[in-house]
């Protein structure tokens, strides 16, 4: 049977994620990969995951089986009510819905808000999985500029002022790819903005707490709520095979994305979303996370240190205070996607920037480096194979 003619127009801009399948190549175990963009399972917390389990088998009982609210398990809300007030957003737990994943809910609001033309504006470079959760409703993409404190305000202002706007999307804190971070005052200025133009900010936060030096930044949810959707995840911070993630938003449109869950997995894991609430009301996060950190923070400075050390003068590494990620570019003229060939061959691995820009010529002299998954001594190899390729390359 030819099944090509049974596809919609949608699925032709539907693409294979770039990175994921650069590490079908990499997973040869001699070479070591700092393509990915996944935790490190040293940081999962198996010492209590049997503990979590029985715990939930004896309080919840069948009820953990069971088919249940679309918005999310009533006691996963109510906990991530608190977290979401510890990082300063005051929602009561009716407020709160749970997705698949954050990816989950940036699907149901490309699904929900975007027509085919639609503008949307994000920062130059972006988060890969939000293209591919956007691209199959083909919006327009308008790139705002950004530099090592984050997206640039007076961009965005400029963007608001020659478009007309469906929603803007932001990674603000360690942002994937560049690990860069908004700061405080570029928060207010750009909650300023979005307030002023009447336009929704969809604010995506799952990294901020790996912060490994620097004082915490308010989201700007906190700035703006009726003007953000705000988004977060349990995937870095617990386990991402779970795929938990949840999101505050006006009640307008949290209404409509309800109504859009319905029609994709009617609500997400009963028994998955029972294991996170044990794990954030028995306060295991708290006691959790520092090992996450004593984990990530000496192989990013492993990374930092050997770049800095290794990298040719006319290549430069964004600064970043946690998250996975390290962000470098080489001089104009440089290409990412060669050294990628030639570093493989190096036997190291890493993500070309390029994959990155919805401009297919822009960021060609960049590249994304994750530390989560290798250790310090591997760290280090990497970087000496990764600067030995380059030196071949400018030979």
């Amino acid at each position: 049977m030819d099944y090509q003619h049974l596809l919609a127009d949608r699925t032709t801009l539907m693409q294979a994620n770039a990175i994921r399948e650069i590490l079908k190549v990499v997973s040869n175990p001699d070479i070591i990969s700092l393509a990915g963009g996944i935790p490190s399972p040293d940081s999962f917390p198996m010492d209590i995951i049997q503990e979590l389990t029985r715990i939930v088998l004896d309080k919840y009982e069948s009820r953990g089986f069971q088919y249940d609210l679309t918005e999310g398990f009533l006691p996963l809300r109510e906990q991530v009510s608190i977290l979401l007030e510890s990082r300063g957003i005051k929602t009561p737990p009716d407020a709160v819905n749970i997705t698949s994943g954050s990816q989950g809910v940036l699907d149901a609001i490309a699904k929900l808000t975007i027509s085919k033309g639609d503008k949307i504006a994000l920062e130059a470079p972006t988060y890969l999985g939000a293209l591919s959760a956007f691209n199959p409703y083909e919006p327009c993409y308008i790139p705002m500029e950004m530099d090592d404190e984050g997206l640039i305000p007076e961009s965005l202002e400029h963007t608001l002022k020659n478009h007309k706007i469906k929603f803007i999307y932001l990674v603000p804190t360690f942002q994937n790819p560049t690990g860069r971070s908004l700061t405080l005052e570029r928060r207010i200025r750009i909650a300023e903005i979005i307030q002023q133009y009447n336009v929704l900010l969809v604010e995506d936060d799952p990294y901020s707490a790996l912060r490994y030096e620097g004082d915490p930044v308010p989201p700007i949810k906190t700035l703006a709520p009726d003007h953000v959707i705000y988004i977060s995840t349990l995937s870095k911070v617990f386990a991402p095979g779970l795929r938990i993630g949840f999101y505050a938003a006006p009640k307008f449109l949290r209404e409509w994305l309800v109504l859009v869950k319905q029609g994709v997995d009617l609500h997400t894991s009963t028994f998955n979303q029972a294991l996170a609430a044990e794990y954030l009301e028995g306060g295991h996060l708290l006691n959790h996370l520092p090992r996450i950190i004593d984990i990530y923070k000496p192989r990013q400075k492993a990374m930092v240190d050997a770049l800095t050390r290794m990298l040719p003068p006319e290549f430069s590494c964004a600064p970043s205070q946690g998250g996975m990620f390290l962000w470098v570019a080489g001089p104009k003229g440089f290409s990412a996607l060669s050294l990628y060939d030639k570093a493989i061959e190096n036997g190291v691995a890493f993500v070309p920037g390029q994959f990155f820009y919805t401009n297919p010529e822009e960021g060609l002299e960049t590249m994304r480096l994750n530390y989560t998954m290798a250790d310090e001594a591997t760290i280090e190899l990497g970087i000496e194979k990764l600067t030995a390729s380059i030196r071949a390359l400018q030979k």
